[in-house]
């Protein structure tokens, strides 16, 4: 039994020799000149789509906190020559804040950690929305002598600038494959316009007519835009009231805050423009409430923007709030406008 035992020890050991020697040769017939991968070399390989998941996470993270920024300054600072329009000004200077100082944000494709925001665009777009407004009125009624004068040529070109969409890119497959203008480059070829415009104004060359139906038929327009906006909160709310999960709202909220804040600076320095007008009527005491109300919609900007029932004890309705102050400024709009037709 002795002797058994001792001859299979020995195949044994034979046996697991003659293993290791077939399996490292055959490794070496496959993979010339290959060392043995180590465990812990093995563990990084397989950790690698997490790390890589991880490098996007942070990727996106970082960019967006980094280029977010829902800039409501009211206290904007801007330039002005002689003889030029204030409200002009302002215009052109929000619109460079808001293409190179500020990222112009919505027109980002998916790889860029922008395409991930939602309220800085959204604010974005409204303060475009307000400024599109603005110079179509200049063109229609304020840039124009009495209606049936030639339109500006640099006022019109700055209202086909403004209408441009904007969220185009490079390539705007929806029209063509072909390379196209961003709306950034469109904004600040639109600034360009309202720039010469004024500078032209300035010098005696450009029409800006303050006449009170001016003024009147402007501020109807502004009014009834606010008015839509008004009602696409009170369908949002009527609809949508109270949801627990509501992933619109903060889209509509920070669209109308921009366009709340436009027409709060622009009303602002249009009130310098007509200055004569306003004080001639007796405007002074309402306008200031008209902007104090536009100024303290536009100044609304809650950590999160939630939609709860208007009369919820814990849940607040910051479409209510918004919207209150938004109706507001319309009544005294509505009342300047009675005023400007007596």
């Amino acid at each position: 039994m002795a002797g058994l035992e001792k001859v299979k020890d020995w195949w044994s050991r034979t046996t697991d020799r003659a293993g290791g020697v077939f399996r490292r040769s055959r490794k070496e017939a496959l993979y010339p000149g290959s060392e043995p991968v180590s465990g812990s070399r093995w563990r990084w390989l397989g950790r690698a789509p997490v790390i890589i998941v991880l490098l996007i996470a942070l990727y996106y993270a970082i960019g967006m906190i980094w280029i977010h920024e829902v800039d409501d300054d009211l206290s904007l600072a801007y330039t002005i020559g002689k003889g030029e329009s204030h409200a002009v000004a302002v215009a052109a200077e929000l619109l460079r804040r808001e293409t190179e100082v500020n990222r112009w944000t919505s027109q980002d494709p998916f790889f860029m950690p922008a395409a991930a925001l939602d309220n800085m665009p959204n604010f974005q777009q409204g303060v475009i929305e307000a400024l599109a407004r603005f110079s179509l009125e200049m063109l229609d009624q304020i840039g124009r002598s009495r209606g049936s004068s030639q339109s500006d040529k640099d006022l019109k070109e700055a209202v086909s600038q403004l209408q441009y969409r904007g969220d185009v890119w490079y390539f705007d497959p929806s029209v063509s494959w072909l390379p196209t203008t961003t709306s950034e480059d469109r904004y600040r070829a639109a600034r360009q316009r309202l720039l010469a415009y004024n500078k032209r104004l300035g010098a005696g060359n450009a029409v800006f007519e303050v006449r009170a139906d001016n003024l009147l038929q402007t501020l109807d327009r502004i009014s009834k835009d606010l008015g839509s906006a008004s009602q696409i909160i009170d369908e949002h709310i009527l609809l949508h009231s109270g949801d627990l999960i509501d992933f619109k709202v903060d889209d509509i909220f920070y669209n109308i805050k921009g366009r709340i804040y436009g027409y709060a600076l622009v009303l602002k320095a249009l009130g310098k423009d007509f200055e004569s007008i306003v004080a001639e009527k007796g405007l002074t005491p309402v306008w200031s409430r008209m902007i104090d109300s536009l100024e303290t919609a536009a100044r609304i900007e809650p950590l999160v923007v939630v939609n709860g029932s208007p009369d919820a004890q814990i849940r607040p309705s910051h479409l209510s709030n918004q919207g209150f102050y938004l109706l507001r400024a319309r009544t005294q709009l509505s009342e300047i406008s009675d005023i400007l037709q007596k």
